[in-house]
């Protein structure tokens, strides 16, 4: 088609009751093109919105331990660490340390090991377990199937 000053343009977009849009303004010389504007930007958003739903969500679930946990307790949570893996979320389990209990430290972090140890065939590690403030946290992701 060539290369049209933006006058001519103009008058070309008006003569067809259309808008002259630019398409691409980095380029040398800047990309125009004769359209309905409000058709474009229409389509540009049904674009983006399909775009948006194809991204894939990622969800974390939380699972909150005592340093002192005991077996039943930690059964039953490690059943829901279970089923949120199954489901393709991500795990963040953390031992939290209420007042003096953070001279536990040593048996919150073996507690999230063992968590890691026996959830292996299901998820991997993705933090190892880490003290941030009065938390000990940990991140596993699920495997691939």
């Amino acid at each position: 088609m060539g290369v049209y000053n933006t006058r001519k343009a103009l008058e070309m977009a008006e003569e067809q009751e259309l808008d002259l849009v630019e398409i691409s303004p980095n380029a040398k010389p800047p990309v125009c093109k004769i359209m309905d504007y409000k058709k474009f930007v229409y389509e540009q958003k049904k674009r983006e919105k399909a775009m948006k739903s194809k991204a894939t969500k990622v969800i974390i679930k939380e699972i909150r331990f005592g340093p002192n946990t005991d077996d039943h307790d930690y059964e039953f949570k490690k059943k829901h660490a279970i089923k949120f893996l199954k489901d393709g979320a991500k795990l963040k389990a953390y031992v939290f340390f209420k007042g003096r209990s953070i001279i536990y430290k040593d048996q919150g972090e073996i507690l999230l090991l063992k968590l890691a140890q026996e959830l292996e065939d299901l998820g991997k590690v993705e933090q190892m377990p880490k003290l941030e403030g009065k938390r000990m946290i940990m991140f596993l992701a699920p495997k691939k199937k």
